[in-house]
């Protein structure tokens, strides 16, 4: 547990300390929405008022041609490792908003949640290190790990800015390891470490037909169907088996091995549970893996949106001039992004019917990771959470993607280690989204723990 007078500190200021994550939550920060440009950069300099003000040293709000990336640091523990925190400000957007029990950037505290777009992704990480950092300062008036945070404004929108930016930079950002703090629980809101991270590749098909909308009874049955064309190339992607039928889709997949489907196998995962919280009438995927495997473990391929044609009431009859989806895939190790895009390319332009135009463009990506179990940093977590959360954490891989954790490998040359603390089931993206307040508080004082046990580590 925490020491005396930090517990006594966050005891004196838990209210304080919820007013101030709901005031971050009131800003809209979507990252990937023009209009709220303005929005992002208020929240970067909300975050470096806050640093500022808990005794953050060399605060500033970097410009990137973009969003800004936030930075701060903390240097006086002699002799300490230096660790690198990131986080990020920026949310998804909110739509659709008809299905938010309250308004998204209106946070509601309903029993033990917090709800609201950003609650838990990152917004409650980046708010759990502040206010750890808050309470060591303000009880011991030093921290025992030199700390250097690392808050971005683009990771919802494809990190754009963030690369540029840590190379430009890399001078004042070495250290001992890296944590990246966007990442949570396992199912059940179990506490757990991640250890893996699937790998991105986004793009978009653009089918393109007549040269606008036309009138289906003069020319129906005379030209193709740009929705027509875009629905029969999307069936194409996938095979009732749930494989990917991607020529080469597969050649670098580096296979599950028995240890690792042992590993699965072993997690508490119940699969009635899982199916019933979703909604869904049965399971699905590629055949010949568990559910755990297939959402963690195996590439995928999934259409994430869809357009084209007349979407409004009543009806119009035309041939649409142009149809359009976003697709993403999810990569695991050895898949690189861009070869699987050029195969997705080419496959597109090779089945795409008569009568129309495929146009496929890469949108952004970024490499899968996994991360060693044995790492001194990664153990002190494990210790840390442990002692704080009242069991041993489990260590699993996220279906989800970081792009930049391998950039803060390869471009700082840093371990990193991904420790959050969003409930597993906290609808990220998703209408409704929500932080648990108990993994909140215990979450400052896991931190708290952990860089009390990185600095007794040997740097």
């Amino acid at each position: 547990m925490t020491d005396d007078a930090v517990e006594a500190y966050l005891d004196a200021n838990q209210e304080a300390r919820l007013e101030s994550f709901l005031e971050f939550l009131r800003i809209p920060s979507v990252s990937t929405e023009p209009a709220h440009a303005a929005d992002c950069r208020r929240a970067a300099d909300w975050l470096a008022d806050r640093l500022s003000a808990i005794g953050m040293d060399h605060v500033e709000a970097s410009e990137t041609g973009g969003h800004p990336i936030v930075y701060a640091d903390w240097l006086g523990a002699e002799g300490a490792p230096t660790v690198v925190t990131y986080g990020h400000y920026d949310v998804q957007p909110a739509d659709p908003l008809g299905e938010w029990t309250s308004p998204p950037f209106e946070p509601a505290v309903v029993g033990s949640r917090v709800l609201a777009r950003g609650a838990s992704d990152d917004k409650s990480n980046i708010t759990i290190f502040m206010q750890a950092v808050e309470a060591l300062l303000a009880s011991r008036g030093r921290l025992p790990i030199n700390l250097r945070f690392v808050f971005e404004g683009e990771e919802e929108s494809s990190s754009l800015h963030l690369e540029p930016w840590l190379v430009a930079n890399r001078d004042r950002l070495g250290g001992d390891v890296a944590i990246v703090s966007d990442v949570g629980f396992f199912e059940g809101n179990l506490p757990a470490l991640t250890i893996g991270l699937r790998g991105l590749m986004y793009a978009q098909i653009d089918v393109v037909g007549p040269f606008q909308d036309v009138h289906s009874g003069v020319y129906g049955g005379a030209i193709a169907n740009p929705v027509n064309a875009l629905a029969s190339i999307i069936a194409a992607l996938k095979g009732p088996d749930g494989r990917i039928r991607i020529p080469g889709y597969y050649d670098e997949v580096v296979p599950l091995t028995e240890a690792d489907r042992a590993a699965y196998a072993a997690l508490p995962f119940d699969e009635d549970l899982f199916q019933a919280a979703l909604g869904v009438p049965e399971l699905v995927g590629e055949a010949g893996y568990s559910t755990l495997e297939r959402k963690s473990g195996r590439p995928t391929l999934d259409v994430n949106g869809i357009w084209g044609g007349y979407q409004g009431e009543g009806s119009k009859t035309i041939i649409p001039g142009r149809a359009g989806a976003k697709v993403s895939c999810r990569l695991v190790p050895d898949q690189e992004p861009k070869a699987i895009f050029e195969r997705l390319r080419a496959y597109v332009e090779e089945i795409a019917p008569p009568g129309v135009r495929a146009v496929v463009s890469y949108l952004g990506g970024g490499l899968p990771v996994r991360t060693s179990i044995d790492h001194p940093a990664v153990q002190a977590a494990a210790r840390s959470l442990e002692a704080t959360f009242g069991r041993a954490p489990l260590f699993i891989r996220e279906g989800g993607s970081i792009p930049f954790v391998a950039t803060f490998e390869e471009v700082l040359g840093l371990p990193v280690v991904l420790m959050g603390f969003m409930p597993p089931d906290g609808n990220f993206h998703a209408p409704n989204e929500w932080m648990d307040l108990a993994n909140f508080e215990a979450g400052i004082r896991t931190v708290v723990r952990y860089f009390d046990e990185l600095a007794a580590l040997e740097t």
